[in-house]
């Protein structure tokens, strides 16, 4: 266990997707975006009261997972053939075609923190196209970024996020992009599967 805990976040780094691979390992091997700029995502879900006797008896609250937005400075070809279904032609043409279907993902990263960064896997994915946008050079050169519109719902066991803390294992830290972290459960006699 650590003594150090975080007291602020800043910068996000290690951006990686894994396309979910609908086995039972879940998700194919992490690879890696770079160039993030910023990430925001806004939890999904209400409050439903309940009355009786006259006053909120009961309170339920639903999680609908998250949507938000991810920025990098560019948007690898590769993301866009493995997760939006670009194609590449003969020619190496990356074509988008509106017929093509999206894959569904996992997306990690780390968020800085004034001791060490907590990691985070937001799993079943789903992403926007990013717009294309430039503009002219003027007098400095300022970058154009990609910009993509995620969902992350809930998976078959309810399972939205997964994020380390002051007390996870080294071990699991280090290797948090091995592969995407699936909770570990607990089988019957105690034993940990």
């Amino acid at each position: 266990m650590s003594n150090k805990k975080n007291k602020v976040k800043f910068n996000i780094k290690n951006v990686h997707y894994a396309l979910n691979a609908d086995t039972e390992t879940g998700y194919g091997k992490p690879i890696p975006i770079p160039g993030a700029v910023s990430v925001s995502f806004e939890a999904k879900g209400e409050l439903s009261p309940f009355y009786a006797d006259g006053i909120v008896y009961y309170v339920a609250s639903s999680n609908g997972g998250y949507e938000g937005e991810l920025e990098m400075a560019l948007i690898p070809d590769q993301f866009r053939m493995d997760v939006l279904g670009e194609e590449k032609d003969s020619n190496n043409v990356l074509v988008e075609n509106t017929n093509a279907q999206t894959k569904s993902f996992a997306i990690g990263f780390d968020i800085d923190g004034d001791e060490r960064s907590t990691r985070f896997w937001f799993l079943n994915c789903t992403a926007t196209r990013p717009s294309t946008e430039s503009s002219t050079t003027e007098d400095k050169k300022e970058p154009t970024t990609d910009k993509i519109s995620l969902t992350c719902a809930p998976d078959a066991d309810g399972n939205v996020r997964t994020k380390t803390t002051e007390d996870t294992a080294k071990e699991v830290y280090t290797a948090w992009y091995d592969a995407v972290y699936l909770p570990v459960k607990a089988q019957e006699g105690g034993t940990v599967s």
